[in-house]
């Protein structure tokens, strides 16, 4: 994804460092996102994090729900987990997606036909927030005996369920919809279970875009997992 090259060159080529980086980040992968969007579906309407929120948009089908650097704190410190989000919400719903993993050279496409899920291993495995680790994440963690796998951008998170590397994405606590919109839609395509943590389906485009918890998992622990959030409350 050109995104992906993009911030990768910023960040190699240096010249500011931390906060400012990014905020370059975020500004210049937004900018080119949002023009190929505008060349590409000019019908259709945006959601960015970074773009002023045209509220228009909530009468319209077909919203493009775009996070242009998911992890920018984890991208200016130097970090590998961070994301490229892009997705489309039709109706509300996660219909296509793509989450580029640029340090990893990945990208994750809900059109792009994954393998089969590896068989689980011994113990079960979680990916929760570095910085912002909610209570029930070490609850269903603890439930279950399973190991707790700290990593930044929730696109990140979300691919290592994918990709196998963990089994179960629990968040709660704040996040929007260009947080989710897009791993959501590469999940689904996948097979893997994703829902709020009550287990109501997600919906996107909402004037509201605040959307705070998030499951995604591999779908045989689904029932397990959503039993142990609302057992704890």
């Amino acid at each position: 994804m050109q995104a992906g090259a993009l911030l990768l060159a910023i960040r190699t080529r240096g010249g500011v460092t931390g906060a400012a980086l990014g905020a370059r980040g975020d500004r210049e992968a937004d900018d080119l996102i949002l023009a190929a969007l505008r060349v590409a579906r000019p019908d259709d309407f945006i959601l960015s994090e970074e773009t002023t929120d045209d509220r228009r948009r909530c009468s319209a089908s077909r919203v493009w729900v775009i996070d242009p650097l998911d992890g920018t704190r984890d991208y200016a410190d130097g970090l590998d987990d961070w994301a490229v989000h892009v997705g489309l919400a039709i109706d509300g719903e996660p219909r296509i997606g793509a989450v580029a993993l640029p340090t990893l050279g990945r990208v994750f496409a809900s059109d792009d036909p994954q393998p089969g899920l590896a068989p689980l291993t011994d113990r079960l495995r979680m990916v929760a927030s570095r910085t912002r680790c909610p209570p029930v994440v070490h609850g269903v963690a603890n439930a279950l005996d399973a190991e707790v796998i700290s990593m930044g951008s929730a696109g990140a998170k979300a691919m290592a369920v994918l990709d196998g590397r963990a089994d179960i994405y629990l968040h709660a606590g704040g996040q929007y919809e260009w947080d989710s919109c897009a791993p959501v839609a590469v999940a689904l395509a996948a097979g893997l279970h994703a829902s709020r943590i009550d287990g109501t389906p997600l919906r996107y485009n909402r004037e509201d875009p605040l959307l705070p918890d998030l499951l995604i998992c591999r779908p045989e622990l689904a029932a397990r997992v959503l039993a142990l959030v609302a057992q704890l409350g």
